[in-house]
């Protein structure tokens, strides 16, 4: 009766022991594979002559959001639920959405800034009823000098929402 205690046990303890090792198997490669990713991601968005903040903040977010998931797809080798963990992380990324509504939109207008290039930097451009030489193109806000020497700083949503009037392009 003894042995058979110390034989269940045994087999537990390999069979816990191999999703032990699974599960730090799929971490490592994971994380390699991740890192490889980013870099590789990095290597094009700087060839393609894309924003410098653009390519730290996309670079970023895939890094984080690709470890969540080897993260667990490795609880998950070692059989904890991952349902609800998804679940969890669902509603912390609606409740953060929801949060950062306005700002998310600056976000997503810089982007398109970048991407579309209405304008770039130097040009002379009226937009929200402003008359300026951008300065500087943020992932958020845009800055504009104008002719009196003032700054202006407008959220990239606003500027994407009314007309742009480029000045510099012919």
């Amino acid at each position: 009766m003894q042995n058979l205690n110390i034989h269940t046990i045994t087999d537990i303890a390999i069979s816990w022991g191999l999703q032990a090792l699974g599960a730090i198997a799929i971490f490592v490669i994971g994380k390699y594979l991740t890192g490889f990713a980013i870099r590789l991601l990095r290597t094009v968005l700087e060839r393609s002559k894309v924003d410098e903040t653009l390519v730290n903040f996309l670079c970023n977010m895939s890094y984080a959001l690709a470890l969540v998931f080897v993260v667990i797809a490795a609880l998950g080798q070692l059989g904890v639920q991952t349902t609800s963990i998804a679940a969890v992380i669902a509603a912390a990324g609606l409740a953060v959405g929801l949060a950062l509504q306005g700002s998310l939109a600056n976000l997503a207008a810089g982007v398109m800034i970048v991407a579309l290039r209405p304008f770039k930097l130097k040009d002379s451009i009226l937009t929200s009823g402003i008359t300026g030489t951008v300065v500087d193109i943020n992932i958020v806000t845009t800055t504009l000098k104008m002719e009196d020497g003032k700054f202006v700083i407008i959220p990239n949503a606003k500027i994407t929402g009314d007309i742009i009037v480029n000045n510099s392009r012919q």
